[in-house]
């Protein structure tokens, strides 16, 4: 999904990683501390996602042989990509990575919220799913809690695995609001994130019951009913459980338009009666 460029020799003068971050469509990512990329246990699992892994590896950790970059440094370039994007997305969830990218939402650097009513809220990059080469990255609106598509085609080839499906949300309730201001620089950062999956793991059930009750609901729909049900929305989750208070809100929506729905079956009814 990501646009590949090639560089000149004097581009790969400096780190792979200074290269990798100052190309053009590359502006949504921060950079990784180094620690965290040649501490293993953060990379545990990549070695199946990614191939010629141990190579990939030393290319963005400039410790790449001499010898064969030349014949292998195309196919690399493009497995080393797809390293640091599934690395950055483990990465972004820390602590010092929800800081930097807190730094570069405050710049605005991913946008803001076309929506007139949002008032120019900055958005934060998203994954619609975890797994690579499935879904570009969207755009989230934290005061909308709706997703948008980037503006820039190089933008919008980039990966949403590189960002995954938990980012946005965790760095909306770790620094204290849903629009991402952190209140005191920031409290307890980790104690929150504990709490975020704690209040997920409570909605879980509920989300479940939801799911099944909406299934039911699904079956019974006819006629415009049906084609008003069948809308898609965006569901906000962090580690794959939906945030409790927002799905509180979502049940509230979901019943108003139960009750249009309702409406409109009266009214198919009685205009065939």
């Amino acid at each position: 999904m990501e646009e590949v460029s090639t560089g000149s020799d004097s581009d790969y003068s400096s780190s792979w990683i200074s290269w990798f971050l100052s190309s053009k469509g590359n502006e949504y990512f921060c950079e990784v501390d180094e620690d965290f990329i040649l501490d293993r246990f953060n990379l545990t699992g990549l070695n199946n996602e990614v191939a010629n892994y141990a190579q990939a590896l030393d290319l963005i950790t400039d410790n790449l042989d001499d010898d064969i970059q030349d014949e292998l440094r195309g196919s690399l370039d493009v497995q080393a990509r797809l390293l640091y994007g599934l690395i950055h997305a483990r990465w972004i969830v820390t602590q010092r990575g929800l800081q930097k990218m807190l730094d570069k939402y405050k710049r605005a650097d991913f946008g803001r919220c076309p929506r007139v009513l949002c008032t120019s809220q900055p958005l934060l990059p998203l994954g619609l799913t975890d797994l690579p080469y499935e879904k570009s990255v969207k755009l989230f609106c934290a005061r909308c809690e709706d997703i948008y598509s980037p503006k820039s085609t190089r933008h919008g080839s980039i990966d949403g695995a590189y960002f995954g499906t938990t980012f946005a949300h965790l760095m909306g309730i770790v620094w204290g609001s849903l629009g991402c201001v952190p209140k005191g620089g920031g409290g307890d950062v980790m104690g929150n994130v504990v709490r975020v999956v704690e209040m997920a793991r409570v909605g879980r059930e509920r989300e479940r019951e939801r799911e099944r009750v909406g299934a039911e609901r699904e079956r019974e729909r006819v006629g415009a009913a049906e084609q008003a049900g069948g809308a898609d929305e965006y569901r906000p989750k962090i580690y794959g459980f939906q945030l409790h208070e927002t799905a509180r809100l979502q049940r509230w929506q979901e019943a108003m338009r139960d009750r249009q729905i309702g409406r409109l079956e009266k009214f198919e009814v009685g205009s065939r009666g």
